[in-house]
């Protein structure tokens, strides 16, 4: 745990020294749902839907592609030397995971100011949409991994990921469509297979990517 706390600490470092990419995403926020605002203004409840969880995609991929991309090689052998790659994997999934909560909430807060507020039940659509953020980081942090060991082809993210990533999307929008109904309810079973999915990310993470750490 304490080098757990001392990888996430140097994350957060790394990433308040480099405040463009942070800034960077929230202008790509802003931006993408002011586009939106001026060109649907009040979208249906469908609509808003897909589009929220469309925009959380894009933001997942620049939020946490470069978070094994941007490793140089030499790094890479510098952190192989000190630490575990358990520790080090698991320190980069924690950092994305909490960096993909914050930019949830950035991302709701604004989709309700700007394209409104259709949610009839919001308190489940708010922790769908933390469960949601945090299972999309999970995805491609695992999928940056393996493309930072192939010569860092970033194209490698998007052949891997489609297939993973698709279900995960579908399981996410028709759970999150119960909420803006007042007849239907969030099925918790399949809330709980997104868990178990999301669980099996981190499990093949941990086997897998050992092997990748010692290359």
């Amino acid at each position: 745990m304490n080098k757990l706390g001392k990888l996430l600490y140097k994350e957060l470092l790394l990433e308040s020294r480099q405040q463009y990419s942070f800034y960077g995403l929230l202008l790509y926020i802003g931006t993408t749902l002011f586009v939106l605002f001026m060109a649907i203004d009040q979208p249906a409840a469908a609509t808003w839907n897909g589009l929220f969880w469309v925009n959380l995609l894009f933001i997942c991929i620049n939020a946490v592609a470069k978070s094994f991309l941007q490793e140089s090689r030499g790094r890479m052998l510098y952190f192989y030397t000190l630490t575990h790659a358990t520790d080090f994997l698991l320190a980069k999934l924690l950092f994305n995971s909490l960096l993909m909560l914050l930019m949830s909430s950035i991302s709701l807060l604004l989709f309700t100011l700007l394209l409104g507020n259709p949610m009839l039940q919001a308190a489940p659509f708010i922790g769908l949409v933390l469960l949601g953020g945090i299972s999309l980081s999970l995805v491609f942090s695992f999928l940056a991994a393996i493309a930072a060991k192939a010569q860092q082809n970033a194209a490698i993210m998007a052949i891997l990921g489609f297939p993973i990533i698709i279900p995960q999307l579908v399981l996410l929008m028709r759970l999150s469509s119960a909420t803006f109904s007042p007849l239907l309810s969030v099925s918790w079973t399949s809330v709980a297979l997104l868990v178990a999915l999301d669980t099996l990310i981190v499990l093949m993470s941990v086997i897998l990517f050992p092997f990748l750490w010692k290359d």
